[in-house]
């Protein structure tokens, strides 16, 4: 639950993206992005993600540059930024070696399994998949952008069910993982 809750941020910037415009998605990701922060430094037991950090920095950082430039960002426009800050934040995570999934499972797992080879790889896959589902994304946005024949549906329909398959496989994965028997 916490790993999707993450998502939250993006979320609220699609819906206000559609509603009143991309910057007043940035700014609504940005703020959704900061509650999500203050949750985890205010409650106790829990800390700031990788995930949510790059996701707050990401929004504020677009949200700037737009108010910067005076930028009349189109809506495929402004969502590849967002998507590809969030393929990067991603692909960082595993280039530092702090899969983003990784904070999330410890707050599901004994500590006594963290620095399992199982545990370990078990991210790597999860993070794996979700970095490939936002790979996934920004193709069919850059499609979408620089293909105006492709129909707009199949750009959407591309979007969810990388999205829906990243979720399915995280949860199908994951009890995968546990149900197995311990050698």
């Amino acid at each position: 639950m916490g790993i999707l809750l993450a998502f939250a941020p993006f979320i609220v910037f699609a819906i206000v993206d559609r509603i009143a415009g991309p910057t007043a998605g940035l700014a609504a990701g940005a703020a959704a992005s900061a509650i999500l922060l203050i949750r985890d430094l205010l409650a106790k037991n829990r800390s700031p993600k990788i995930l949510e950090i790059g996701t707050f920095v990401l929004f504020c950082s677009l949200l700037i540059y737009g108010w910067m430039r005076h930028n009349q960002w189109s809506v495929i426009g402004v969502r590849l930024c967002v998507d590809v800050g969030l393929l990067l934040v991603v692909l960082v995570s595993m280039a530092v070696r702090r899969p983003f999934t990784m904070q999330y499972a410890r707050e599901q797992v004994g500590q006594e399994f963290w620095n399992s080879p199982e545990f370990v790889r078990t991210n790597y896959i999860i993070t794996g998949v979700w970095a490939m589902a936002f790979a996934a994304m920004v193709a069919a946005e850059l499609a979408l952008l620089y293909l105006p024949a492709m129909p707009r549906r199949l750009g959407i329909v591309v979007i969810v069910l990388a999205l829906m398959g990243a979720v399915k496989f995280t949860g199908w994965y994951s009890n995968r993982v546990r149900s197995r028997p311990e050698d």
